[in-house]
């Protein structure tokens, strides 16, 4: 299970304002909110999620890298779980034309947001049960998903990525190494339901015999 450094291509450029999300607003009725996962998360203001998730072309270059590590080339099939509004699906679309590509996203908010060219290859449902057989695709990825879950969908969820995968895996989850990245953790989520340092991750990975690569972002 090789660590890879994808997301921190693009998760360092973003800002973050931690203090403004506990003084400026009541987090727990935000929270309640986001974790509906509709407007309010995806195109609200700052305070209440994204603030407004729009395509920037930020993906490309980890679309990019992961055709590279993983070989991918026209045909193979590759799934994104929780694939939010298609913005890594469309890069790779564009970056290696001729990729069967899908998505799973639990967020009917967002599929109906999902960028017009990949929206018809986007599927409902949730990571715990992946409707796909086994060994279908070639590179399964899911970026900042499955910390959303409580442990025992977190569970199956990597025992689905393992079983529908004949090839390569990839996550990215959330996590802290220490007091500070903790709190700005605490300060900054709004949907998490896992919160773990990188050995408890890893300690989830050996229970549920995850066999595929993986990455941390920290909030320093």
């Amino acid at each position: 299970m090789p660590y890879r450094e994808f997301v921190s291509l693009v998760h360092k450029a973003t800002a973050r304002n931690y203090l403004e999300r506990v003084n400026e607003v009541d987090k727990a009725v935000v929270a309640e909110v986001a974790t509906q996962f509709g407007e309010a998360y995806w195109d609200g203001t700052r305070l209440q999620g994204y603030g407004g998730y729009r395509y920037d072309g930020r993906w490309r270059k980890v679309a990019d890298a992961m055709i590279q590590a993983y070989d991918l080339k026209p045909g193979m099939r590759v799934l994104d779980v929780g694939s939010g509004k298609g913005f890594l699906l469309h890069d790779f679309k564009e970056a290696c034309p001729g990729l069967e590509l899908h998505g799973l996203e639990y967020s009917t908010y967002a599929i109906d947001k999902t960028m017009e060219s990949v929206r018809s290859n986007i599927t409902h449902g949730t990571a715990a049960k992946l409707p796909w057989p086994d060994d279908y695709f070639d590179l399964v990825v899911s970026i900042t998903t499955l910390h959303n879950l409580y442990n025992y969908d977190l569970w199956d969820a990597l025992r689905e990525m393992d079983r529908v995968s004949r090839g390569h895996k990839y996550l990215c989850v959330e996590a802290y190494r220490n007091e500070r990245e903790k709190v700005n953790l605490m300060y900054w989520q709004l949907t998490c339901r896992i919160f773990h340092t990188p050995a408890e991750w890893e300690a989830e990975f050996k229970l549920t015999n995850y066999t595929g690569d993986y990455e941390f972002i920290y909030f320093e």
